[in-house]
C-alpha cells in the first residue's frame, strides 16, 4: 500500500467535525461532510463509493470516525484504521473533553495522531489482513459451533420428548396389562363358578 491510500480522515460528534487530517487537496472533505449529514445515528459501519474512493464511517455513541481511501484499499483495512483511531480518541478524550469540544478544535492535538495511525495501518496492512482473515475464520468456527450446540440442544429436547413418550407408552402398556390380567382373572373366576354349579 502506498502513502496515498488514505486521503482524509476525521472524528465528529454528531455532525460537527472535531478533528480532521489530510495532506491532499480536493473535494473529498466536502463529500465526506455531506455523507456525515446523512449517516444514521445508530452504532454501525457504513461505506459509500464515489469517484474511485471509498468513504468509510464508524459510528458509535454519537461519534463518527471517517476515512477516505482509494477504492483499491480493502474495506477491512479501512475499518481497522477507524477502529484504531476510535480507540485512541476515546482514550484521550473520553473523559468529557470531546463532549464540549468545538468544531475542529482538536485538529492540532489529534490531527498528527490520525496521520500516525494512517502510516501505521499502511505499513502493516499485510499483517492486518492476515489477522483479519484469522479473526474471520475464528468467527466462522464459533458460529458453526454455536449452530451445532443449538442442534444438540434441540436434539436433547427431542430426546426428552421421546423419553416422555416412552414413559407414557410404558404406563399405558402397564395399565392395559393389569386390565387384561384382571379381566382374565375375572373370567377364570367366573369360569370356576360355572363349573362348580354343574
Amino acid at each position: 500500500m502506498s502513502q496515498e491510500s488514505f486521503i482524509y480522515s476525521f472524528v465528529a460528534r454528531g455532525t460537527m467535525i472535531l478533528a480532521e487530517y489530510t495532506e491532499f487537496t480536493g473535494n473529498f472533505p466536502a463529500i465526506a461532510a455531506q455523507c456525515l449529514q446523512r449517516l444514521p445515528s445508530s452504532n454501525n459501519k457504513f461505506t459509500y463509493n464515489c469517484d474511485h474512493h471509498t468513504f468509510n464511517f464508524l459510528v458509535e455513541d454519537g461519534y463518527s470516525c471517517c476515512v477516505v481511501a482509494k477504492d483499491t484499499v480493502g474495506k477491512q483495512i479501512s475499518i481497522a484504521f477507524l477502529e484504531r483511531m476510535k480507540a485512541d480518541f476515546k482514550k484521550r478524550y473520553g473523559g468529557g473533553k470531546a463532549d464540549t469540544a468545538t468544531a475542529k478544535s482538536l485538529n492540532k492535538e489529534f490531527g498528527p495522531i490520525m496521520k500516525e495511525h494512517m502510516k501505521y495501518i499502511i505499513e502493516h496492512a499485510e499483517e492486518i489482513e492476515k489477522l483479519l482473515k484469522v479473526k474471520a475464520q475464528v468467527s466462522e468456527v464459533k458460529s458453526i459451533m454455536l449452530e451445532n450446540i443449538d442442534k444438540a440442544l434441540e436434539r436433547g429436547e427431542n430426546l426428552t420428548t421421546l423419553a416422555d413418550k416412552t414413559e407414557n407408552l410404558r404406563n399405558q402398556l402397564r395399565f392395559r396389562y393389569w386390565n387384561f390380567r384382571n379381566l382374565r382373572y375375572s373370567e377364570m373366576n367366573e369360569g370356576k363358578g360355572e363349573d362348580s354349579r354343574v
